[in-house]
């Protein structure tokens, strides 16, 4: 198959993108019932049929039935796969959906799927998340508005009936906009401010927060002033990452990849294509054969056992190195979600560099397209008459 071949089997429907994520043969049955894990003053159980009652610590909430917070109140909900489902005040929270699926009704959250979970989907109102090892944190206003971040992992979210689907990396927030019925672009977050809601800092330490540590100390590194980037790019003769041309942008940036950890290469990516989004193709395209060739990592943080080694070109490849699949994706949705524009650019410059990973990037589909407004004309439009010849005098008296 040639890459265009390979590009196009890549922008799918969304339904089957966010499909791919979720691994087959997972019973969904472990998101049908949950036990109450934690309870804060005014939390209710409200039954398909029947009245609202208490909710009450280790009780078992099934299928068909809601949770519901009051002011000021908070609840925790485990599943048998030990996903985890924090409600923050004001919130409704459906239990068992379709397959795999989480329906929020409205409120805040906090949502925890462990990495061999088997996935989830979390529906939002217009808004679906798909998450394989993820945290994440939620609103979902009255109004409509979702605003949805990610701790740590990513997730593929799609929205609207234009068919968005973005990429959202850990670090970074994607609002939803009910009134144009779409998403805007991924923007980064303070990730050790997030931290101080109340569905992280008041109740027991997550599974998952020496990941999101992990992201946070990424986060840093690489997003301060005069942090590892820009002191690069200063080494590599510019004044600043702004002003460098792109052959000392792509030297700094390379000369960080080498020296940094598989598991570090992603933040690099989404710091170094949003701070020049014009080299957003180059930088992921230096990372997936210099950071992902040093040994591919698997989103548990242990060794990929599947590599696939990289390309050049030639067809040649890079020294016997071995490029990890997990690396490759994880590389591949950092850039595009710096610069959602520029992701059909992205997709085809890796695959024309090592076009033996097609196999490995299964990201959202690069739907974030402008969208193009409605042209609103009338039922009966007015019909202009016939333009007048110069050689025929108009008709009429006079």
């Amino acid at each position: 198959m040639n890459i265009q071949g390979r590009f196009i089997s890549l922008v799918a429907p969304v339904a089957l993108a966010l499909a791919s994520w979720l691994p087959s043969g997972v019973a969904a049955a472990e998101l049908e019932e949950a036990q109450v894990t934690q309870v804060v003053q005014d939390v209710k159980v409200l039954p398909s049929a029947g009245s609202a009652r208490p909710a009450a610590v280790n009780e078992t909430v099934r299928k068909g039935n809601a949770v519901q917070t009051g002011a000021q109140s908070r609840s925790e909900l485990t599943f048998k796969d030990q996903t985890i489902t924090r409600l923050g005040e004001k919130t409704t929270f459906n239990v068992g959906g379709e397959g795999r699926t989480i329906e929020m009704g409205s409120g805040q959250f906090l949502l925890y799927v462990p990495k061999k979970a088997g996935g989830a989907k979390i529906k939002m109102g217009a808004v679906t998340a798909a998450i394989t090892g993820t945290t994440v944190l939620g609103n979902v206003s009255p109004s409509g508005i979702v605003e949805f971040t990610v701790l740590e992992g990513g997730s593929c979210i799609s929205a609207g009936r234009f068919g968005q689907s973005i990429y959202v990396p850990a670090g970074y927030m994607v609002v939803y906009d009910p009134v144009s019925m779409s998403l805007g672009n991924p923007f980064q977050v303070d990730l050790q401010q997030q931290l101080s809601t109340p569905l992280v800092k008041d109740f027991s330490q997550l599974p998952s927060a020496p990941l999101i540590e992990e992201e946070i100390q990424n986060q840093h590194r690489v997003a301060t002033p005069g942090g590892d980037l820009d002191r690069a790019v200063r080494a590599a003769g510019a004044a600043s990452i702004a002003t460098a041309t792109s052959e000392q942008f792509m030297q700094a940036f390379n000369a960080l990849v080498a020296r940094s950890d598989p598991r570090e290469v992603s933040a690099l990516v989404a710091e170094a294509a949003r701070a020049r989004p014009d080299l957003a193709a180059r930088i992921a395209v230096a990372a997936v054969l210099a950071g992902c060739g040093q040994g591919g990592y698997s989103k548990d943080g242990k060794d990929f056992r599947q590599p696939v080694r990289g390309y050049r070109k030639d067809g040649k490849d890079f020294k016997g190195k071995e490029i990890g699949c997990d690396c490759v994706e994880s590389v591949v949705n950092a850039a595009i979600a710096a610069d959602p524009w520029a992701a059909d650019e992205i997709y085809n410059a890796v695959l024309a560099a090592a076009p033996m990973l097609a196999d490995c990037i299964h990201p959202c589909p690069p739907f974030n397209r402008p969208i193009q407004p409605y042209i609103i004309t009338p039922l009966t439009p007015q019909v202009s008459p016939p333009p007048v010849s110069p050689e025929q005098p108009p008709r009429g008296g006079g």
